[in-house]
């Protein structure tokens, strides 16, 4: 009785939307749909065909790969780095810290892309005004195809890193301080520490920080939205941005739930792959 409330809220935001968008995959469901619901058609797997046959769902999904494989080992690493920086030393300053880095992830992705478009203006931006001090050539970072998406990725590391911060700081005071002493006692210097006590302790968490920055990253949609709208030459065209373009400005209603669909289909077999790494591991 008391938890009733908050199962209609799931059920009418939640569920109801999932099925919808599963059942609108197999229709030609447009704009002109929302006039007259009658004029929906059924056309089974028809979405899913054209799907398959358009080459900027290819160039969508490889980017995406791209960003995933790239983007989201950098940000763990990161924000693992982050942590034990924290959890280690500065202890008169952790809270400082802590907060300067847990900064960016409240921070408007709108002031956050403006910033950094400055930074990497090719002409005036600071990021290269460095690179020329080094005696490297001004690069157009978000004009040219090559250095686009790594432009992204910089910035979502740098935006979303301290949340995932903030989970390996937790799981890092979760860890009993003996088995470091333990450690020391028997020889072991820093990187042996963390390489046989850290990181299997961390176990959990690094299965929770990889499977919500896998997912984060599979829909990743802000940042190629508001700084190259998928350019120069589709190079930062995810599937979450073919998706809105295919539905919010062509209407293509029922080919973008098949996007949806795929997505989500990615999504779970990458959350699957991750369950069945670490229970290898643990075996």
């Amino acid at each position: 009785m008391f938890v009733t409330p908050a199962l209609v809220l799931i059920g009418v935001f939640f569920v109801i939307p999932v099925i919808s968008v599963f059942l609108l995959s197999f229709t030609d469901f447009d704009i002109y749909s929302i006039g007259d619901v009658a004029s929906t058609r059924f056309i089974g797997l028809g979405n899913y065909r054209a799907l398959v046959a358009n080459p900027l769902f290819w160039t969508a999904l490889r980017n995406t790969t791209y960003y995933v494989a790239v983007g989201g080992p950098l940000s763990v690493a990161v924000s693992l780095a982050a942590a034990v920086l924290i959890n280690a030393r500065l202890t008169r300053w952790k809270p400082f810290f802590r907060s300067a880095y847990f900064a960016p992830w409240v921070t408007t992705l709108v002031a956050v892309a403006l910033v950094w478009r400055y930074v990497y203006h090719p002409q005036y931006g600071p990021l290269n005004a460095f690179l020329g001090v080094l005696g490297i050539g001004p690069i157009d970072w978000l004009g040219s195809p090559r250095w686009a998406m790594p432009a992204i990725i910089l910035v979502s590391v740098w935006k979303n890193f301290g949340y995932n911060m903030l989970v390996f700081l937790a799981g890092l005071q979760l860890i009993p301080d003996d088995l470091y002493e333990a450690a020391e006692l028997d020889g072991a210097g820093a990187w042996h520490r963390f390489r046989h006590v850290t990181v299997p302790m961390l176990g959990p968490t690094f299965l929770f920080v990889g499977v919500v920055t896998m997912i984060a990253a599979v829909q990743i949609f802000s940042e190629p939205y508001v700084m190259t709208q998928g350019g120069p030459l589709k190079s930062t065209l995810t599937l979450v941005l073919f998706m809105y373009e295919q539905g919010f400005r062509w209407w293509r209603l029922g080919f973008a739930a098949a996007i949806a669909v795929v997505l989500f289909l990615l999504t779970l077999l990458g959350t699957l792959l991750q369950l069945r790494l670490r229970r290898e591991r643990a075996a």
